[in-house]
């Protein structure tokens, strides 16, 4: 008598849990607003928004203690605006920040929505807690399909834990960052404008594979705070991981950062080229 006691119990518990569950869920449908159609149609590139991640109290990953992933950002997004500015002069370069200063993620995509950019690129480095771990993976917003990509996009969202009015904040449409029914229906969002994003993401890692001793890992899809809103093709590049010691002594260099924005600047010159050619 005392185990079926036991397993209905048990049963029960399951029940309680998975209503709870399903209670999150639907309050979060309600909440997070669903992917906006797109507002024009985008057949030229006029406008980047260069994207470095993290910045000022938000350090981002750390590689062995010799570096942080908010400084390799910025040295490699400077030197993909330096490139395009230099090899695309038709092509209008903004930044939304080119020093060591904290932004909110939802002031990010904000700002290129605002320029009414054609384009926005966040760069970002990656981290594992096995240090065999490497590569750089190029995301754009859906759904994570393998666990790695979850992880990777929990890791890019607790960010928001340095914004000190984030609980209570609507820009991000009740998501809760320690909550795994959040990340399971954050991902379900899809970027209006996915097909050139998927596009642009392959290219990317097309070309930087070729220019640099990072190998690709390949194009992912996973939910990201800060390509969530924005009204224009976004990607999300993961430049290597600094937990690694290759990758990380690879970034580090000058000639590494050099090599790595020269492969994101020959991705957005095809992009481009395609796009326009029609």
């Amino acid at each position: 008598m005392g185990q079926i006691i036991g397993h209905k119990t048990l049963k029960t518990s399951r029940l309680l849990k998975i209503s709870g569950s399903i209670a999150i869920t639907s309050l979060l449908l309600l909440l997070m607003p669903a992917a906006k159609l797109p507002k024009k149609t985008i057949n030229e590139v006029k406008t980047i928004v260069l994207d470095a991640g993290h910045g000022g109290s938000d350090p981002g990953c750390n590689g062995a203690n010799e570096i942080w992933e908010k400084e390799v950002t910025l040295d490699v997004v400077l030197k993909v605006g330096k490139l395009i500015t230099e090899q695309l002069p038709d092509v209008k370069v903004l930044y939304t920040r080119t020093t060591d200063k904290a932004l909110k993620l939802s002031d990010r995509p904000n700002y290129a929505n605002k320029q009414d950019a054609d384009l926005f690129i966040s760069v970002h480095c990656n981290a594992n807690n096995d240090s065999r771990a490497k590569g750089s993976e190029t995301y754009f917003m859906g759904l994570h399909k393998e666990e790695g990509n979850l992880n990777v996009a929990k890791r890019e969202n607790s960010a928001i834990t340095f914004e000190t009015d984030y609980q209570n904040n609507d820009l991000y449409g009740g998501f809760d960052p320690n909550s795994p029914e959040s990340h399971i229906i954050f991902s379900l969002v899809q970027n209006a404008y996915l097909n050139q994003s998927l596009r642009l993401s392959s290219y990317v890692e097309e070309e930087t594979s070729k220019l640099t001793s990072i190998r690709s890992r390949g194009v992912k899809q996973a939910g990201f705070l800060v390509l969530w809103k924005t009204s224009m093709p976004s990607i999300l590049i993961e430049t290597g991981f600094l937990t690694n010691h290759d990758d990380r002594n690879y970034l580090k260099t000058e000639e590494g950062q050099w090599n790595v924005a020269n492969g994101i600047l020959n991705a957005i010159v095809r992009y481009k080229k395609h796009i326009e050619k029609k």
